[in-house]
């Protein structure tokens, strides 16, 4: 066992390291690489903090794993990075208010959320996996890239959402029942918004299961062979857009609270990374209220019996509704395959996966494995 302790100091050097020389980056220029959204969530103090954190770490553990001897090629790539991360400035850049610009990249929520994410669920996927399974199994840079994409356009893709739903919304007017929702308090508004919203999600993602033009576009997401925290990455640019714009639309036309809606969105993303993980923790009779991973996982089986089921991301009592429930009693049951049914039909690579829905071409010589 302790080959892969080592291992994972030089690999953890190299993600501190590599996250700490993009949070310089965006000290250097905050009007074009931080999200204005996400910069409410912390203060520039806090910023700072966890950024000597990531550099001290990047240092110690890349430097343990050079004298180690094991894997000094990666524990270089920590060190070398967290070095340079220091002389652009470290934790001492300066700069003045952040301007207004019309665009920007979400380059810091990249880099909080990739780091709280493994800081979480790396370790607790490594003692209560259900499955052995390295967080560099195969796939996984094909993945972080699909995390990055995703994090990084976060703006784009709200003002691709925003557009799409905020005329739809506009025309629709149901006064009283806005009223009677923004009446109650926002915890009610709350569980009623994931409830709707749950409804919605699940219909159109039955739909990316039955149509064959939008199933192109959702293949990718279930051509991930391994399951794990990362693995809800891999959705593509159009399904991102597509599902959002699909999921705030109810939401908006029936004037639910900011409050309310926000709240949601935190949700959504807490829940998509659980559902995916690799935990075999048996929860019980929470199973039959919550969608947790050995639900979602059944939902991704390569079983021909389980393409049609557990559509739902938050609710099983959705899928109940709908009549897809499907659920093994036994929780030591757990998919023993992953992926889509026929492996050639989905190419590797991200910027193939999405070309892959616009091509003709139905199957490919280098496909997922």
């Amino acid at each position: 066992m302790a080959r892969p302790r080592r291992s994972f100091f030089a690999y953890a050097s190299a993600l501190l390291g590599l996250l700490s020389l993009l949070g310089v980056a965006c000290f250097h220029f905050p009007d074009l690489l931080t999200s204005r959204e996400f910069r409410a969530v912390y203060n520039e103090q806090f910023a700072r903090h966890l950024l000597l954190v990531g550099l001290a770490a990047a240092f110690m553990l890349g430097t343990m794993a050079i004298l180690r001897d094991r894997n000094k090629r990666i524990a270089t790539v920590g060190v070398g990075s967290a070095t340079l991360a220091v002389l652009l400035g470290g934790t001492n850049v300066q700069f003045d208010s952040i301007g207004q610009t019309p665009y920007s990249l979400g380059l810091d929520w990249f880099v909080l959320s990739l780091f709280f994410s493994a800081l979480v669920f790396v370790p607790l996927e490594r003692y209560l996996g259900k499955h052995v399974l390295s967080p560099l199994r195969p796939g996984w840079r094909t993945d972080v890239g699909y995390f990055f994409m995703s994090h990084v356009l976060v703006q784009f893709i709200l003002i691709l959402v925003t557009a799409s739903t905020s005329t739809i919304a506009g025309l629709a007017a149901f006064p009283a029942l806005k009223t009677l929702i923004q009446s109650m308090p926002v915890w009610l508004q709350f569980l009623i918004a994931v409830f709707v919203a749950d409804m919605a999600q699940a219909l159109l993602h039955r739909a990316y299961h039955n149509t064959p033009w939008l199933w192109r576009f959702h293949a990718v997401h279930h051509s991930s062979r391994h399951m794990d925290w990362l693995a809800g990455s891999r959705i593509h640019f159009v399904e991102i857009v597509m599902t959002r714009s699909c999921v705030l639309l109810p939401l908006l036309i029936l004037g639910f609270s900011t409050p309310a809606i926000n709240a949601y969105v935190i949700l959504v993303g807490l829940q998509a990374v659980l559902a995916h993980a690799n935990l075999g923790i048996r929860f019980g009779w929470l199973e039959y209220l919550l969608v947790l991973p050995r639900y979602h996982h059944w939902h991704h089986a390569r079983q021909q019996e389980y393409v049609d089921v557990n559509y739902a991301i938050h609710l099983p009592l959705v899928d109940m509704l709908m009549g897809t429930f499907k659920l093994p009693r036994d929780q030591r049951q757990w998919p023993q395959e992953y992926g889509v049914m026929k492996l050639e039909t989905v190419p590797k690579g991200l910027l193939n996966q999405h070309l892959m829905p616009f091509r003709a071409r139905r199957t490919f010589d280098e496909y997922v494995d």
